[in-house]
């Protein structure tokens, strides 16, 4: 039986509760204005990255994956608590202290990192980009995908396949430590830590390939998708792991490290990732020259290309616009373009090309 004495206290705890994550709104906002607390949780992040790491890379599968399921069931069982009159305010508690403590963590673990210093601060002389750049760029591009596409196997389609995914990985975190020093003195961990998402099927009709997960430091990819993403994607995780939480900043690092790799895998996906993005940046101001660059395609990269399209067209749909709008608001809502313009890396590749 429920008294007039367990209502008012179980109100109280509520407007307790309700008034501590309004505080925390106000208090991670003051943070992000601050350059000390910037730091502070940067240092924070390598302080604890490794052992985070290390605590869920041993787990043969995606832990945080499961994660978000048992958190799944247990917001939809509170929500269809609330709507019952008896356990209703008991639910809406429950649901005000998860709301709390997951986002305190999330802000401790990885939501300040968004506010750190911009890699193109760091890059000497920093100038507008420029179209004529951007396809000096991508024709030479053009010839490192070339090169780089005949050192690569294929299945017996004739398309591209990853013959050693875990020597990819392992050339990744190598390379993580040799990055240049301007750019970035985070500490990498050695860690391997990448895990197959446990969603692919469900990503497929998402246009997600990949992501991070702040809880269990783990770097999630698609392995249902094409082989020519695998490498790229994998490499723009690692980057969130070592602590680049801006998506553009997170693609720049992942270029780094794979356009200076030896491992042929990865050389390509970073290579034929780099001219793909180029050309999106150009195709509006000069269509014919995209074309164009199109046409010149290897033979191999072509038929790379209509595997890609084909498994995009396959899968597009209704949850592709949802989750595109979703990630625009949350890119948005954390200092960054949206999902749909992506210039910033093109910003980032053409000062550091030059």
């Amino acid at each position: 039986m429920v008294t007039n004495t367990t209502k008012i206290s179980l109100y109280k705890k509520k407007r307790f509760w309700a008034g501590v994550l309004l505080a925390q709104f106000l208090l991670f906002y003051i943070f992000s204005q601050s350059e000390i607390a910037i730091r502070f949780f940067e240092h924070f992040f390598e302080f604890q990255k490794g052992f985070h790491q290390m605590s869920f890379a041993w787990i043969p599968f995606s832990f945080g994956d499961l994660l978000y399921v048992v958190f799944g069931i247990y917001l939809l069982y509170q929500l269809v608590k609330c709507f019952r009159k008896k356990t209703r305010n008991r639910s809406f508690f429950n649901l005000l202290v998860t709301a709390n403590v997951c986002y305190f963590v999330y802000q401790l673990f990885w939501g300040m990192l968004y506010f750190q210093t911009p890699i193109i601060r760091k890059l000497p002389n920093p100038q507008e980009p420029s179209i004529e750049k951007a396809k000096v760029l991508a024709l030479r591009y053009l010839e490192k995908c070339k090169v780089s596409r005949q050192r690569v196997q294929e299945d017996h389609n004739g398309i591209f396949i990853i013959t050693d995914l875990k020597s990819v990985q392992e050339e990744i975190l190598l390379q993580q430590k040799r990055l240049p020093i301007y750019i970035s003195n985070k500490k990498a961990t050695g860690i391997n830590s990448f895990k197959p998402s446990l969603f692919k099927y469900v990503m497929n009709f998402t246009g997600i390939l990949g992501y991070y997960n702040p809880f269990t430091a783990e770097a999630q990819y698609n392995a249902a998708l094409p082989p020519t993403f695998i490498p790229f994607t994998s490499a723009h995780e690692s980057s969130h792991q070592l602590g680049f939480a801006r998506e553009q900043e997170a693609n720049f690092v992942g270029y780094l490290i794979g356009v200076n790799s030896n491992n042929a895998d990865l050389q390509y996906s970073t290579e034929y990732f780099t001219l793909k993005s180029l050309l999106r940046f150009i195709v509006a101001d000069d269509p014919k020259f995209v074309k164009s660059i199109i046409n010149n395609y290897s033979a191999g990269m072509k038929r790379d290309r209509l595997y890609e399209r084909s498994f995009i067209m396959k899968h597009q749909g209704w949850l592709d616009d949802f989750f595109g709008f979703t990630n625009n608001l949350f890119l948005k809502s954390n200092q960054q373009e949206g999902s749909v313009t992506y210039s910033y890396f093109i910003d980032l590749l053409l000062q550091y090309e030059k």
